[in-house]
């Protein structure tokens, strides 16, 4: 039953996929000299990430805290990674944001082509200049109120637990005094885990955004500090949902 799921969701995301590219770069076209931040991009994928999430009926959503993140405030935007899907179920928190990707990602075919589209922002991590690229882009975008996302872990969990931060993330928020998004998610290493191709059903997805951390709370202007202590708190908040608290 798990090969026949699989191979239905898959059709469903490729076709979805597939039918909709086309009407996304028409209308990237003709909005191109009118959407300079590519915002109007970015809201379309959303709308589309959502869309897809509800044709799959595989699993259920839910989102708690959203309206925790003011809409206008620009934030860094830091959650737990546990499979490919945490890329599609972000869309559920309808927010404004720029992901930052591995420049592997933007290699694959209509999806880098869809991060090109939306302005998205690549980091070659084994390469300094690129980081130092990724961030100087990113503290444009949060001057101009375009919030940012990161998996602080770098990669995808093996065991669904939160695994050690990177610094991108809170070097980031301690040189643009810029408020730190926390999100929990958990259950898609259950259906799609890591290097998987095979979905199991019957898992609830859940989204917490927890309150957002502002500079003046942050305790500590060394990175490292800052990364020990926001994985801390992310991976007792994970603890707590799994109990049911």
């Amino acid at each position: 039953m798990d090969t026949i799921k699989s191979l239905f969701v898959w059709i469903i995301g490729i076709t979805y996929t597939i039918i909709l590219f086309p009407v996304s770069l028409v209308l990237w076209v003709l909005l191109y000299p009118f959407d300079q931040e590519r915002t109007i991009t970015h809201w379309w994928l959303v709308i589309q990430g959502c869309l897809l999430t509800k044709l799959i009926p595989i699993w259920r959503i839910s989102v708690e805290g959203r309206e925790k993140a003011q809409k206008k405030t620009p934030y860094i935007i830091i959650s737990n990674h546990q499979s490919i899907l945490d890329i599609l179920i972000m869309n559920c928190l309808r927010l404004k944001f720029r992901w930052i990707s591995k420049i592997e990602n933007y290699k694959v075919p209509v999806l880098g082509w869809y991060m090109r589209m939306a302005k998205y922002i690549a980091v070659d991590r084994g390469n300094k200049d690129s980081k130092a690229e990724m961030m100087d882009k990113s503290a444009q975008s949060l001057r101009k109120g375009i919030s940012i996302m990161m998996f602080p872990e770098g990669t995808r969990s093996h065991d669904r637990e939160i695994a050690p931060f990177k610094l991108g993330a809170f070097q980031l928020a301690l040189s643009t005094d810029k408020s730190i998004l926390p999100v929990i998610v958990d259950g898609t290493g259950g259906i799609l885990p890591k290097h998987g191709l095979m979905f199991s059903s019957g898992n609830n997805l859940k989204i917490k955004v927890l309150d957002p951390v502002h500079p003046g709370s942050f305790g500590t202007a060394n990175p490292e500090e800052l990364a020990i202590k926001f994985r801390t708190l992310m991976v007792d908040e994970l603890k707590k949902m799994r109990a049911g608290k």
